[in-house]
């Protein structure tokens, strides 16, 4: 049965695989010790579409910091984290425990933060003259299904990143569904512009709330035939509803790996398929658990053209990595590699080369370095307005403000004829009104029935 091959992996320690075992006796002739860790900081701008909708929640996702670790033996490896989204960020004490250390003995170490351990794999693999793949496991696929990505959109600009994608050999599209949309509408737009072929995966991030609006939104939906994933539709961690769910629609539901606990969700059946993201060590783990169930996945490791190109070395390795992987790569105007991602047919070429495979652009590094930002990242100030088909307008100066609102089942579910906009500054003393008491709107507290 499956479960007894997942209890042997459960079993196994994969830190003290044959590799490091290997390689710990090459060190000492290889170099392979940390002499130097340096972190770079950068601001990457958005394309034009992305830039004008990420402000209204993400305006942090251009902030990257790179990791260049230089071993012994005078090769360098490079890694980067999204220091305001990332599984793991790399801290102070995370380059203090890693300098002087022999950088295969503690690539595995998912704590050490996604550029950091990034960064030691590449240097390790270079040292060896193979690709990071190589590293990972034996290879069962040469190209790999990659996704685009998009925050929610208007109709007109998400059917003019559609147009982008498919430009650019993209056959698949992971589209944010927000309840300040109408879903109905931006669906009847677009798909009339799309090829038959084209995928489109919509990520509810648990905005229908509960099964008894869901059900009525997802059948209504299906109509559409582009519509081929439903992610995280309600709350994962209701069991019985997300069950119930499934059961009442022909679309794939795809959840994210840890609520319900994997084991938890395999065991109750309550979706098609995963997202998985995370350390070398828990994408492995979590990707043999899920082949041995016959389940699929798309891995979600978001950044730029350096992080994109890691993705692919696991999807390489993962027989079940099945669904297009996520990168959100495309949102910006450079990758950061030099030559950018190139997709054919909705697949991209596993790379090849020593270590990640792909050459790093440091002019444009160069060109968009900046100091550290301090945490929290500060929000621009904007005025949203929120209007309902019946009139009513709703103001908001951010998106966690209204975020909130829906999430917590405080405003309707995807309710047709709904619309945001973004209400530029005219220097009126109407717009101030309305920003400063959209300011001061209460935070909500959840508090048990």
């Amino acid at each position: 049965m499956w479960w007894l091959s997942v209890i042997a992996w459960l079993d196994y320690d994969h830190e003290l695989s044959g590799f490091e075992n290997v390689t710990a006796v090459q060190a000492a002739t290889m170099n392979l010790t940390i002499q130097n860790i340096e972190r770079i900081w950068l601001d990457v701008p958005y394309r034009e579409v992305p830039r004008r909708n990420m402000i209204r929640e993400l305006p942090h996702w251009t902030i990257v910091e790179l990791c260049k670790v230089t071993l012994a033996n005078g090769i360098v490896g490079i890694g980067e984290t999204m220091p305001f989204y990332t599984w793991e960020e790399v801290t102070d004490e995370d380059v203090q425990r890693a300098q002087g250390r022999v950088a295969s003995e503690i690539m595995w170490d998912d704590s050490l933060g996604a550029g950091l351990q990034m960064a030691l794999f590449d240097a390790v693999a270079k040292s060896l003259d193979v690709p990071i793949h190589n590293l990972l496991g034996r290879q069962v696929r040469r190209d790999a299904a990659v996704s685009w990505w998009s925050i929610d959109l208007p109709a007109e600009d998400w059917l003019q990143e559609i147009q982008a994608a498919i430009a650019q050999g993209y056959t698949s599209y992971k589209f944010k569904a927000r309840p300040w949309f109408d879903l109905d509408e931006q669906l009847r737009v677009v798909t009339a512009e799309v090829p038959d072929h084209f995928e489109i995966d919509l990520d509810f991030n648990t905005m229908l709330n509960d099964s008894a609006h869901a059900v009525r939104v997802l059948r209504e939906i299906e109509k559409y035939h582009h519509v081929k994933i439903y992610e995280s539709p309600i709350p994962q961690g209701d069991v019985n509803g997300n069950k119930y769910l499934r059961a009442q629609t022909n679309v794939p539901i795809a959840m994210h790996v840890g609520n319900p606990p994997l084991m938890t969700a395999l065991a109750e059946d309550v979706c098609d398929g995963f997202v998985v993201n995370g350390g070398a060590t828990q994408i492995l783990r979590e990707a043999h658990i899920i082949a041995e169930a016959n389940k699929v996945f798309w891995s979600q490791l978001t950044g730029t053209g350096i992080t994109a190109t890691w993705s692919l070395h696991f999807a390489a390795v993962c027989s079940h990595a099945r669904w297009p992987a996520v990168n959100c790569h495309n949102l910006y105007e450079h990758q950061l590699i030099e030559t950018p991602l190139q997709v054919h047919g909705g697949l991209a070429a596993i790379p090849q080369g020593p270590g990640l495979g792909v050459g790093i652009d440091w002019d444009a590094i160069e060109r968009f370095r900046i100091e550290p930002i301090a945490k929290p990242y500060p929000y621009p100030n904007l005025l949203m307005k929120l209007t309902w088909p019946s009139g009513e307008v709703d103001y908001y100066t951010h998106g966690l403000q209204y975020w909130d609102d829906f999430i917590e089942g405080r405003r309707g579910v995807f309710s047709p004829g709904v619309r945001l906009d973004v209400i530029p500054d005219d220097g009126s003393t109407q717009w101030r009104a309305h920003f400063e008491a959209a300011d001061k709107k209460p935070g909500w507290v959840m508090r048990p029935n």
